[in-house]
């Protein structure tokens, strides 16, 4: 690549968000570039807990994220390679009166929203899932819900990039982004790469390349504890969650477990950076302990961080940069790696010809920002 190269688009950030931008613009006969500090996926990409599961998703974003679950079920054919997608189904449990108060109002909602849940007796739950503690005083079940594995996609990822002719520049931190004529001048080191259009993808560090383009958002980030177990014996079939906040257990193929989710971590970006909380991941420990018994014998092997970006009405924001041709920014979703493959396909097709199938007008940028409202269209 040369300073003289001018790409039509490229994608600032690596993660499952920047990468299904790239791939998509790039399947729409567009020149893309795309920029990660690191390697694609190994950001906040790579350190979730997998879930793709319809039970832990807002109301809101129940028909978009159904719809990148079906992209999930064939991702192999569309990537070229496994992404280890698995579909064992979820349960949700209540353990308190108040609790499952709780979650029989938030399912009725996600049912209503197009989600494929059912409650289930004790009985029934436990054929579905023999590990399931007998103490739930509630339990719903959703058959489609499952998990994929964050670092195979990121593999899978960059190998469907390359293919499709995508510069993909890793390990090149951007240091800035300036305006150049029609198009942007992105500052890399002692380097630049000249592109038509730029699209913001990084993630939990959103907020300060937003900055770049003098564009302020009120982003935060919330900090996930995330750990896994040794392997053990076959404990669990399904991916299993506590109504009670956004704890989640899977068991993988080679027997180790994942507990993500539920109490979380501490600290911030800007200051300090992030640290785990000790008493935060025993409590998670134990919770799941009483959510599937069978783990009671299991040892956590290691434990991690998990950075998750939002906006205070917890939607995405996908869409143009007001005021600001050409510039275009993706990220703050929450489950954003279970919604991935069709967000980013849908920022894509607002890019190539202003049609995406299905709107991206409830994510516009500009509903938090001072400048007039942006036509998703134009």
């Amino acid at each position: 690549m040369t300073e003289s190269e001018v790409f039509d688009a490229a994608v600032v950030g690596g993660g499952i968000l920047g990468c299904s931008t790239a791939l998509n613009l790039a399947l729409g006969g567009m020149r893309v570039a795309i920029v990660e500090r690191r390697g694609l996926g190994m950001g906040a990409s790579s350190v979730n807990g997998g879930t793709l599961a319809m039970q832990t998703k807002t109301v809101a974003m129940i028909p978009y994220h159904l719809r990148s679950l079906e992209l999930w079920r064939t991702a192999g054919d569309w990537l070229g390679s496994d992404v280890g997608f698995r579909a064992p189904g979820s349960m949700v449990a209540a353990f308190t009166d108040a609790e499952a108060e709780m979650q029989e109002s938030r399912m009725v909602a996600r049912q209503a929203a197009g989600a494929p849940i059912e409650f289930v007796d004790l009985k029934r739950a436990r054929e579905i899932e023999p590990g399931l503690t007998e103490d739930a005083k509630m339990v719903s079940y959703c058959p489609i819900d499952g998990y994929a594995s964050p670092p195979v996609i990121a593999k899978a990822y960059r190998g469907a990039l390359v293919r499709e002719g995508v510069a993909v520049r890793e390990g090149t931190a951007v240091a800035g982004i300036d305006r150049d004529g029609e198009g942007f001048s992105i500052r890399l080191g002692d380097q630049r790469l000249t592109a038509r259009r730029v699209v913001l993808a990084g993630g939990a560090w959103l907020k300060g390349m937003a900055g770049w383009l003098g564009v302020e958002l009120p982003i935060g980030v919330l900090v996930n504890l995330l750990a896994i177990t040794e392997r053990t014996r076959p404990v669990m079939r399904t991916v299993a969650s506590v109504a009670n906040g956004l704890l989640t257990l899977k068991q993988y193929d080679n027997g180790t477990v994942l507990i993500g989710g539920g109490w979380i971590g501490r600290g911030n970006l800007e200051e300090g950076g992030v640290e785990i909380m000790t008493d935060q991941l025993v409590a998670n420990v134990r919770l799941a302990r009483h959510v599937i018994p069978g783990l009671a014998a299991s040892r956590v092997a290691r434990g991690w961080l998990g950075l998750n970006c939002h906006v205070p009405d917890w939607k995405p924001i996908i869409g143009p940069l007001p005021d600001l041709s050409g510039a275009f920014i993706i990220g703050c979703c929450r489950s954003g790696f279970t919604g991935g493959p069709i967000l980013g396909r849908l920022l894509a097709q607002e890019m190539l010809d202003g049609n995406p199938e299905m709107s991206l007008e409830p994510f516009n940028p500009a509903r938090f920002t001072d400048f007039p409202s942006v036509s998703m269209a134009s």
